[in-house]
């Protein structure tokens, strides 16, 4: 930007549709005040809706205070972390909520991670219990714990099929396995039924998850999402989409990443309206749900979307109920935005945001459609949204004019103070409250936004963060592996995808095919390589250091 730009009105401000605020104020400080109002405000109205079952927001309360009551029970204290480890199941809104109460940390664990990964996560945030499906539980975390490498001393387990009125054959899970040494989410809503613990002293400053993603390095970082800048932009997803008291919410995107966690689970905690949740995410299931339950809105990786309107049997009228719909995750490629709108008569609004901004920093105002790059051919992913400030700037930190490429320095009040007990990656990542995002692209004269490339390797498929380096490591750990370099390659529906190159060492043996089972067995599905390629050295600078983009 401009020096004229930063000394006047940010000309995004002008984009804005007529009778839209620049700023709002959260009208929450914490999220379980937040939880709280809309129990008050419709005790009997759906709070969870879960193929056949639903839970009102009442049933809601009952089972979060029983929860905190075990948690407090066995030694649970204010700042205590609740590990997440789950589907889009009921048991996550309940586990977030059931965390505040306890005046805990929720921390959101991919459920398709290995031991590997879990193991880091549950070491890395200390946390003391676990919330865990009980196959997951079976397969993955058991051994985990056992261990003895974690802090955690209590375990819950529930089952894909609880809360539901009958054992629906739509719910993609195992049926309940048996866990022993842990407790049933069931047992625990009957035998502490009516308990209820102190309320925690939370403020907007307060820890409310410890949202997970990769560095450079590949090791995990834990972003400290705080209360205050979850309830702004749970808010900023209302106010900016102009979504109306009691609207249901379709949860697409996983409520373990963080589009999934405000967009959908505290923005139907906001609308006081019903959490559609179907186990995962299944185009056929998805499309039953609905058609079932008419919701008014969802937000999903583009791929999810076209995996959605590509399923056997949709038609235009399955979609009629879903008002208002945006993407975020992954680039939207202008052609498919105008094929499902044509086809199925949704437009995807493009949203942006990272992990590291609590979801949402860019939007397309509803009812607006986002400009094309005529160089680049990229959709804009918006304007800032309210209070929301971002520099595109060089590499000096400096401001760069109007239309040229530099990177996304963003600051406001959803981006997080900083990572769980990681201060150099915060020193290096925020810098006096403006975070460094890393994507690079640039603004128009019009205060459009547009990412055209990402400053450092991360890979995205499907809307999935993938770091080279720890698919490296991984490869690395092959005894036949010499070399190791991974890098994202253009892919039709994935966007991009995971590709491996290989040197191994002298006298030995292994298939691109082997290579590929190992690292599936060590990896969570979205982060192994597709394809290998077997090279007899990779390409290195005069330092040793291999070189990725000869690769590329």
């Amino acid at each position: 930007m401009s020096d004229s730009v930063t000394q006047t009105r940010p000309p995004w401000l002008s984009g804005y549709p007529e009778g839209k605020p620049e700023t709002i104020v959260a009208e929450y400080a914490t999220c379980l005040e937040m939880f709280s109002a809309a129990v008050e405000r419709g005790a009997d109205a759906p709070a969870v809706r879960y193929f056949d079952g639903t839970l009102t927001y009442a049933e809601v309360d009952a089972l979060t205070d029983a929860i905190a009551a075990v948690l407090v029970e066995r030694g649970f204290v204010p700042g205590d972390r609740l590990a997440l480890y789950l589907q889009n199941d009921p048991a996550f809104p309940l586990g977030l909520v059931a965390a505040w109460k306890a005046g805990g940390i929720a921390v959101l664990v991919n459920p398709m991670n290995k031991q590997r990964e879990v193991g880091n996560l549950l070491r890395d945030s200390g946390a003391v219990a676990l919330l865990t499906l009980d196959d997951l539980y079976a397969t993955v975390a058991r051994d985990v714990v056992d261990s003895g490498q974690t802090s955690v001393t209590t375990v819950i387990t529930t089952s894909a099929t609880d809360f539901q009125t009958r054992n629906d054959p739509r719910v993609l899970g195992t049926d309940a396995v048996v866990t022993e040494g842990t407790l049933r989410l069931t047992d625990v809503a009957r035998t502490h039924a009516g308990r209820r613990v102190p309320a925690p002293d939370l403020g907007p400053d307060s820890i409310a998850v410890l949202t997970y993603t990769s560095g450079t390095t590949g090791l995990p970082k834990g972003a400290m999402n705080t209360h205050g800048a979850m309830t702004f932009n749970t808010q900023t997803y209302r106010d900016w989409m102009d979504l109306p008291e009691g609207a249901g919410v379709l949860a697409i995107a996983p409520l373990f990443h963080i589009t999934g966690l405000v967009g959908h689970a505290t923005l139907a905690m906001l609308l006081g309206g019903p959490l559609v949740l179907t186990h995962r995410f299944e185009p056929l299931s998805m499309l039953d749900a609905i058609r079932e339950h008419r919701p008014f809105f969802t937000i999903g990786a583009i791929t999810a979307l076209v995996a959605l309107t590509s399923a056997e049997g949709a038609t235009r009228d399955d979609f009629t109920s879903l008002e208002v719909v945006y993407s975020g995750g992954a680039p939207i490629p202008p052609s498919v935005a105008d094929r499902i709108e044509e086809e199925f008569g949704f437009y995807a609004h493009n949203f942006y945001g990272m992990t590291e901004t609590t979801s949402p920093t860019h939007g397309v105002p509803r009812g607006l459609r986002a400009p094309v790059d005529p160089v680049s051919g990229a959709l804009a992913v918006g304007f800032p949204v309210f209070n929301t400030h971002v520099r595109v700037v060089d590499e000096d930190g400096a401001e760069v004019p109007v239309g040229q490429i530099g990177e996304f320095a963003t600051s406001g009040p959803q981006v997080i103070p900083g990572y769980w007990n990681n201060p150099e990656a915060t020193a290096e990542a925020i810098i006096d409250r403006e975070l460094r995002t890393g994507d690079m692209g640039f603004m128009d004269a019009d205060g459009w936004f547009f990412i055209v490339d990402r400053k450092k390797d991360m890979i995205i498929a499907s809307g999935y963060k993938v770091w080279p380096r720890e698919v490296e490591d991984v490869l690395y750990a092959h005894p036949a592996v010499k070399e190791a370099a991974v890098v994202g390659v253009a892919h039709e529906y994935r966007g991009e995808t995971v590709k491996a190159y290989v040197a191994l060492h002298s006298g030995a043996e292994a298939t691109p095919d082997e290579l590929i089972a190992f690292c599936r067995e060590r990896m969570a599905a979205y982060k192994y390589p597709r394809e290998v390629e077997v090279l007899d050295r990779l390409p290195q600078s005069v330092t040793g250091k291999i070189l990725r983009r000869e690769l590329r």
